[in-house]
């Protein structure tokens, strides 16, 4: 029904009492968003005149880039991307300088999607915004081969260890304190020796309003690792715990990147085990278009290696509710869409078993 009204909505139409009423039926969610009963209808005029400003955009990213119709994603973008988008940008002007938000998801939450949907609002806001992933801070091909003679569990890039934290701390400092000339961002070419990745020619911006800082351990930090004893499959065997223990003890070199976060959001999915059946799927479509993929038994080794390292029971589960430093979760479903959206600090005032559990 209310992808009838933001229809409506796209074709002239003013916004009436039921699309008000609606924007309060999740208490959660509007609290995340600042939306009260005494700003309900401000809101959603403000909403509904962005709405029809950047759908032209919207349609054509919907048809071109994620392969379906506009209809379908309609309700996502009026709940969910454009009260995030006008949220940045009030809290960039309340900030008068760059603004790092970060952004902490795995596999198939959305992290590539979120991040061009808010680039596009954003940018019909007014407001210039770029996307800088955590793999773009990877270690150079060669710098990796040595790291991987020192330390041959890791097989793979993408643990702690295997980016270049000096760079990123770089970049981000410069990009919140701009110093009048073009920033050099860095980019990684995943393709590159036959898929082990190195370095691509940097991007060059000149200053930047937004920097959404993404990735799969953005804004982790160490746990106690006396945690490590009971650590869930598949941490299993010795070797298992002391490689965990020691991607741990990695974490405390991101601290310093950490800190230069703004905000932190949490791309959560109901079941961190998803991760490996969407992975699965995303292997399968690049196999049935002629891609190079992986075989359903690397797929899992690939993925399991990283639950070996940072475990999502350990780091991730524990940032859904008070104390953390999240600031806002958005629950994932099964088919990659956003769920539930609450800060974890609003959960107290409406009590406990509000958000779903694996």
């Amino acid at each position: 029904m209310q992808t009838t009204w933001l229809s409506q909505i796209v074709a002239g139409a003013l916004p009436d009492e039921r699309l008000v009423l609606a924007t309060l039926a999740d208490p959660l969610r509007a609290q995340a968003f600042d939306i009260t009963p005494a700003n309900v209808e401000q809101v959603v005029q403000k909403r509904s005149q962005l709405l029809r400003a950047v759908y032209p955009a919207f349609s054509e990213f919907c048809q071109t880039r994620l392969h379906l119709a506009p209809n379908q994603l309609l309700d996502t973008l009026w709940d969910f991307w454009l009260p995030l988008a006008m949220q940045l940008a009030s809290s960039r002007q309340q900030l008068q300088r760059t603004l790092i938000q970060g952004i902490l998801g795995g596999q198939g939450t959305g992290k590539t999607t979120l991040g061009a949907m808010l680039t596009l609002i954003l940018g019909h806001l007014g407001y210039r915004t770029i996307s800088l992933s955590l793999d773009d801070l990877y270690k150079t091909y060669h710098e990796r081969l040595a790291l991987k003679q020192q330390d041959p569990r890791l097989i793979w890039r993408g643990p702690p260890g295997t980016h270049d934290v000096d760079l990123g701390l770089t970049v981000l400092e410069t990009l919140r304190q701009p110093v009048g000339q073009p920033i050099a961002i860095p980019r990684f070419d995943k393709s590159a020796y036959n898929g082990a990745g190195d370095r691509a020619q940097p991007e060059l911006v000149d200053s930047v309003d937004i920097v959404l800082f993404e990735g799969w351990f953005v804004g982790v930090r160490p746990i106690d690792p006396i945690k490590f004893d009971t650590a869930p499959p598949p941490i299993e065997t010795h070797d298992d715990r002391k490689f965990a223990r020691d991607m741990n003890a990695r974490l405390h070199e991101y601290l310093p990147l950490w800190e230069q976060l703004d905000a932190l959001i949490l791309l959560y999915p109901d079941d961190y085990r998803r991760s490996l059946a969407w992975r699965k799927d995303a292997e399968h479509n690049m196999i049935a278009v002629g891609q190079s993929g992986m075989e359903d038994a690397e797929i899992e080794e690939f993925v399991k290696y990283f639950w070996r390292s940072l475990h999502p029971e350990l780091f991730i589960k524990p940032l859904l509710t008070p104390p953390t430093w999240v600031d806002l979760v958005v629950e994932i479903s099964p088919d990659h869409s956003p769920g539930r959206v609450y800060r974890p600090r609003d959960l107290a005032t409406h009590g406990k078993g509000q958000r779903s559990e694996p």
